[in-house]
């Protein structure tokens, strides 16, 4: 005797996954179109606001993530932001733009790893490490180029401004979060230190979020205002 009901509950558990696959797919496309017309890294809530309710967000990232691995666009992770970037063993194939920031000269290599490496950092503690005086330009150089921000004001006599990298410089340089920068190894093994460094020589562990620290104050209107980034209330506009 044939089990009609159970080929119908076989036949409906089969239409329910069908449907639940083709609700999967669907997502991924969604996900996949808002990132590739983004012009920043796009988040997980905004995604998670724009996909049908219950979506595994992440799941579907990971997923997509993982098929693109092989091809000449990845998608990767900016501070837990999904961009779609050049599959990093082709960047040399890929024309630069005629816009692209100008080579940056020593010092504001050696600026900008300092503040990479000890964010949250002011100008004074720059200099003490470096052992010279940092010009305004070498910051200006850098906050120009999107990879240098002020964070905040430190609570200490004279209220010095802390400094921090940007999202934009993890996404320049190919780094998913700060934690990625390269080691003391890694370094060694570039051929960026000598083989002959202090025994005591370290690297310090970067800041893991841009949260302001205990000792640090948020930037205010009047702060902008005092380091020329905004113009003073009641000023006209040209």
């Amino acid at each position: 005797m044939i089990d009609l009901k159970g080929e119908e509950d076989f036949e409906g558990n089969f239409e329910d996954r069908s449907r639940d696959l083709q609700a999967e797919i669907e997502a991924e496309r969604i996900a996949e179109a808002l990132v590739f017309a983004s012009s920043q890294p796009v988040s997980e809530g905004f995604l998670a606001e724009r996909l049908p309710e219950k979506t595994d967000v992440r799941a579907i990232m990971l997923r997509l993530k993982e098929n693109y691995a092989p091809r000449g666009v990845n998608l990767v992770q900016v501070e837990g932001a999904w961009a779609f970037r050049t599959a990093a063993d082709l960047s040399f194939v890929i024309r630069r733009d005629d816009n692209e920031v100008k080579k940056l000269s020593r010092a504001a290599l050696e600026v900008l790893a300092i503040i990479a490496y000890h964010q949250p950092v002011t100008r004074a503690e720059i200099e003490d490490i470096r052992g010279v005086q940092t010009s305004r330009g070498t910051l200006d150089v850098l906050m120009e180029a999107g990879w240098v921000r002020f964070r905040g004001r430190r609570r200490t006599p004279g209220r010095p401004v802390t400094l921090g990298t940007t999202r934009d410089f993890l996404d320049h340089f190919g780094l998913e979060e700060l934690r990625d920068l390269p080691g003391l190894e890694e370094l060694k093994g570039a051929g960026l230190l000598s083989g002959r460094i202090p025994a005591n020589f370290n690297i310090p562990s970067p800041l893991m979020n841009d949260e302001l620290t205990e000792d640090e104050d948020p930037i205010t209107q009047m702060d902008l205002e005092e380091l020329g980034l905004l113009a003073p209330r009641g000023t006209p506009e040209d």
